[in-house]
């Protein structure tokens, strides 16, 4: 399993609406310039994080973009399963379409399984306010 691009930016975009919350809309173009991601592919992004009710949009010249929640309702399998779909290595182990002719005797659905269950036992369990924390003590690391 290899995430794209987009549900790695979809990542850095909301870590970054959450790091840089001051109250006020977030500029889609300074979370580019920050980022070094095209404001274009934020924009397809931001679009999918909107409909999905992920970030909140102020029109105008003092819009942008903010979190409609706070960072510890996100969490990082949230918003990558929305921008990626499936997390799943294989069809065959997936939930939503997890069955298969061989399903009573093929051993490899269970490492596959097992596979799905660890990768959804970390991407579920880390919030998007646990980032912020890594993110902040990393950051302290640098100062001298």
């Amino acid at each position: 399993m290899k995430i794209s691009t987009k549900g790695r930016y979809a990542l850095r975009l909301m870590l970054d609406l959450a790091s840089n919350d001051s109250g006020t809309p977030i500029r889609l173009k300074d979370v580019a310039k920050r980022q070094g991601i095209s404001e274009k592919y934020l924009e397809q992004i931001i679009s999918i994080l909107n409909k999905a009710g992920f970030v909140r949009s102020v029109r105008g010249p003092q819009g942008g973009y903010s979190l409609s929640r706070t960072p510890a309702d996100y969490t990082v399998g949230m918003i990558l399963r929305l921008t990626e779909g499936s997390l799943c290595p294989v069809d065959c182990a997936a939930e939503e379409n997890g069955s298969c002719d061989r399903e009573d005797t093929c051993v490899t659905r269970m490492l596959w399984k097992k596979l799905d269950d660890a990768i959804s036992s970390v991407v579920d369990h880390v919030s998007l306010e646990e980032l912020l924390s890594w993110q902040n003590a990393r950051a302290d690391d640098y100062v001298i």
